[in-house]
């Protein structure tokens, strides 16, 4: 099948070759009949499948030509990275129409985005909170949108958008065609779609939660951070590796710990990505990574679905991700368009359960291997061995409400044995 016989008119077809993407993939196949037909599509697909396309391209195909000055199709996203990235999308298709793309974002000011929709959009790409507000001080009108598309829904349900998003229902006309897209299918984003879509048809494109099979997925178990680290350092040495990598943590202060360690003994062109960075340190760095300028990026979850790079060639999970659907949006950010990938996974013992869940998901183990030779083994400080007990006895407590823990035994025994001794005195 051709973007031809998807019925993709020629300035898009310019637009797509333009952007080096010739054949559509198995999503945009799929769905982009359905949405052109007006019928409420649920999209289904991993991460690196072409998502952005399946909507953006029947959707820019109906809105046709620049239409009067209040926003005819509004996609909504869970951050600003994404946001920015859908935008540039669009941008590129429009490049060989009259179609107007806007993107408005929290973190920066809203003068300029309110200057920019006052002067007419066709498209608005959109984090829920600034819509919001942007509405609310009557930077545009409502009533012309008849396209609404909620991208990566599970990962606003898992971020608590669902009451910001019922609010926008109220001021959105009621007839419209509806688009929701996502990596994953929980419950909780079938809840969402049942609220908000009607009569919806769902198109999937792979098996849900199964990683693209370009990617090699391994894993090491390490007794703590810093063994982690000089694991970290010995991988990226030992194999020679040139190559663009990007690593994924649970906290900020990790980021920059591990950005401060590759910085010095690996290279210096390394940066981190996380809340406390400025939306323009932000912005920079992912465009940096994006040109191929930076080799390292350092980052939370805050930005895993934010960053599109076709070449790169390695995820590193230095933290296991407590939710096991977050793992497949990291690994997915490498392994796209048939090029091979790898993802590699750093696992300490307070981590076991959380390998588990993720094992349990993609319904098979993860090959786990032990430490390299040569890799420097850390002693476990005191306070990250307690970090560690409390985590696994929070996991135990989940599977046994009635374990009371080792770490609380410790904690406990001490008291016991003060308690002892007052009575001797007495």
């Amino acid at each position: 099948m051709t973007f031809s016989d998807l019925k993709v008119t020629r300035q898009y077809l310019d637009a797509l070759e333009a952007m080096g993407i010739t054949e559509p993939t198995e999503i945009q196949s799929k769905a982009i009949p359905r949405i052109r037909s007006g019928q409420d599509v649920i999209g289904i697909a991993q991460t690196g499948t072409g998502k952005t396309l399946a909507f953006l391209l029947p959707l820019m195909g109906m809105l046709s030509h620049a239409q009067g000055n209040g926003p005819r199709a509004v996609v909504l996203t869970p951050s600003k990275e994404l946001a920015l990235q859908i935008a540039e999308v669009a941008s590129r298709l429009a490049s060989r129409t009259d179609l107007r793309v806007e993107v408005v974002y929290g973190g920066v000011g809203h003068r300029a985005q309110m200057a920019r929709l006052e002067a007419g959009t066709d498209l608005v790409v959109a984090t829920p909170g600034r819509f919001m507000e942007l509405y609310l001080r009557q930077a545009f009108q409502t009533g012309s949108i008849g396209y609404l598309v909620l991208d990566e829904a599970d990962r606003m349900m898992d971020l608590g958008f669902m009451p910001q998003l019922r609010k926008l229902l109220e001021i959105l006309p009621t007839k419209r065609q509806n688009l929701l897209f996502s990596a994953t299918y929980p419950p909780k984003t079938e809840a969402m779609a049942e609220e908000f879509l009607l009569w919806p048809t769902r198109v999937e494109a792979s098996p849900q939660s199964t990683p693209v099979e370009t990617v090699a997925q391994s894993g090491f178990h390490a007794d703590n951070f810093g063994t982690k680290l000089n694991l970290l350092v010995n991988l990226l040495h030992g194999e020679e590796f040139d190559g663009q990598a990007l690593l994924f943590v649970r906290e900020k202060d990790q980021a920059e710990r591990i950005g401060l360690r590759i910085a010095q003994d690996i290279s210096p062109s390394v940066r981190t990505l996380h809340a406390n960075k400025g939306q323009n340190s932000r912005i920079h760095a992912m465009d940096q990574f994006k040109e191929g300028d930076l080799r390292f990026l350092v980052a939370t979850d805050v930005a895993s679905r934010g960053i599109d790079v076709p070449q790169l060639d390695l995820v590193i999970n230095f933290t296991v991700p407590k939710d096991p659907h977050d793992y497949i949006h990291r690994i997915g950010r490498t392994g796209r368009a048939q090029r091979k990938g790898r993802a590699i996974t750093f696992v300490d013992p307070s981590e076991m359960a959380a390998l588990r869940r993720i094992e349990t998901l993609l319904g098979t183990p993860l090959s786990m291997s032990s430490l390299p030779e040569g890799v420097s083994i850390e002693s476990t400080p005191k306070w990250e061995a307690q970090a560690m007990a409390r985590a696994i006895d929070r996991e135990k407590r989940k599977a046994d409400p009635n374990f009371k823990g080792a770490f609380h035994e410790k904690k406990r025994r001490p008291q016991s044995n003060r308690s002892q001794r007052k009575k001797k005195r007495r």
